[in-house]
């Protein structure tokens, strides 16, 4: 193979690896591509120029610039590349250093040589052909002396860039030795008689190691983000979990917390409600025993009730309209015609749930509140509107002396309702009469929602 077929075929292997890290450059957008792309230009446009095609269109001058300057401009580059691949300037700073004077050398120099090429008025070839020598040489030998300090890299990217170095030196020596062998060839030589070949294969061997180590480097790192990912994702799946179950206790914490105040607010009634039947049932056994003996027989069947309901959170609204009808037949003993109880409830919501004992409290508030008389009866209605409400009213008729009390009553049934997660039961007076406006909860199994009885939230 002749050496101009070999220096077209080396061109276009050059570019086609060029063409692959410009791609690489778009898709990571990192600095180390931005710099092997300029390394591998400078290459592409030396060889080049030995081309047919343009070597007959350049001038002497021009020729003998770019056969010196542009091989030390591609040291220039390969430092800084060096430093990029291998971070030299955090792990090494003495090679760092001694990367920053090779860069240092040959600033100078490629101003030389443009004096020397286009400023000067007579051409000097011993000193254009000395400082090209000894540059050569000194480039030479900084990047033997880093190359063993190099070796102290463990890692297989660094591997792949010392080998892709030794590749370069290699070629790059025997390629200067043979010159001075060698100093004049003729024309039509092939490759391997031409010392620049020897060149451009360690520059072959050098951009395919360093090829190799980019995309192990790539691997690498997105083995690393993946993994990085990963236990971001685990953390994540763990503090999701320990939320979880945090918020599980504090549920379960709030569920206990509302089961021990519901069951206090119970066994504060039950006393409560015995404190003001056997208040009644005293005041009864003086005036006439008989009656006081079916007041017996009715307390003890609301006290049943009372037992009965005593550990449950929710009742039927039938149920507790067929306690009130007995409670009340308590209150007629007592009260006779000054009291009257109107039931309007709608058979549809006897099946809905309401909080046990409720209805007996606001009764016993309204009659403890108002005067009874039978002239001036106090007349109590429970009724339900469409909304699914029950409702409470009596006929606004106060006592003029203020009677103690301790708001335990509608208390009571606030708590309930809102340690159940309910809507408030509403309280207000208007035309006369005091009102009070209870949710009623529908039951399982029904076309509405569902509400379980505890109904913690």
């Amino acid at each position: 193979m002749a050496f101009d077929t070999w220096n077209d075929l080396f061109v276009g292997m050059v570019a086609s690896i060029l063409l692959l890290n410009v791609v690489q450059w778009f898709i990571y957008r990192e600095r180390i591509y931005g710099l092997y792309t300029l390394y591998m230009l400078v290459w592409l446009f030396f060889y080049g120029v030995r081309m047919p095609l343009f070597s007959d269109r350049v001038s002497e001058n021009t020729y003998s610039f770019i056969k010196a300057g542009f091989p030390s401009l591609a040291y220039f580059i390969y430092f800084d590349f060096a430093d990029a691949f291998l971070q030299v300037r955090r792990h090494q700073p003495g090679l760092f250093r001694l990367f920053q004077f090779g860069k240092a050398i040959v600033v100078p120099y490629i101003a030389l040589q443009l004096w020397v090429c286009f400023l000067a008025s007579v051409w000097h070839p011993a000193l254009f052909n000395t400082a090209h020598t000894a540059v050569r040489v000194t480039l030479a030998l900084v990047a033997i002396y880093s190359i063993a300090r190099l070796f102290q890299y463990r890692t297989m990217a660094a591997r792949y860039f010392v080998t892709g170095s030794i590749c370069l030196v290699a070629g790059g020596l025997t390629s200067m030795v043979l010159t001075f062998i060698y100093p004049v060839l003729p024309d039509d030589i092939f490759f391997w008689q031409a010392p620049i070949a020897y060149f451009q294969i360690g520059i072959l061997g050098e951009l395919l190691c360093f090829s190799l180590g980019l995309s192990y480097r790539q691997r690498r790192a997105a083995v690393k983000t993946a993994l990085v990912e990963q236990e971001l994702a685990q953390e994540r799946e763990k503090r999701h979990r320990e939320q979880l179950e945090s918020e599980l206790s504090v549920q379960r914490l709030r569920q206990e917390m509302s089961e021990v105040q519901m069951r206090a607010l119970q066994a504060h009634l039950n006393p409560h409600f015995l404190f003001n039947s056997l208040n009644t049932l005293s005041s009864l056994i003086a005036d006439d025993a008989v009656r006081a003996e079916v007041f017996v027989d009715e307390m003890a069947s609301v006290y049943r009730y009372v037992l009965q309901t005593n550990a449950q959170e929710l009742t039927t609204l039938e149920r507790e309209l067929a306690f009130i009808d007995s409670y009340f037949h308590l209150l007629e003993t007592r009260y006779g015609r000054g009291i009257r109880l109107n039931n309007q409830v709608d058979a549809v919501y006897l099946p809905y749930l309401i909080p046990p004992l409720t209805l007996q409290l606001l009764v016993e508030n309204t009659v403890k509140h108002n005067v009874i008389l039978a002239d001036q009866p106090l007349t109590i209605s429970i009724l339900t509107n469409e909304r699914a409400q029950l409702v409470v009213r009596n006929n606004l008729q106060r006592k003029q002396v203020r009677v103690a009390s301790n708001g335990v009553g509608l208390s009571n049934i606030l708590t309930k309702y809102q340690m159940m997660a309910q809507p408030v039961p509403v309280i207000e007076e208007r035309d006369g009469h005091f009102d009070v406006t209870l949710p009623l909860i529908e039951p399982a199994g029904s076309n509405g929602a569902t509400i379980a009885p505890t109904a913690h939230r």
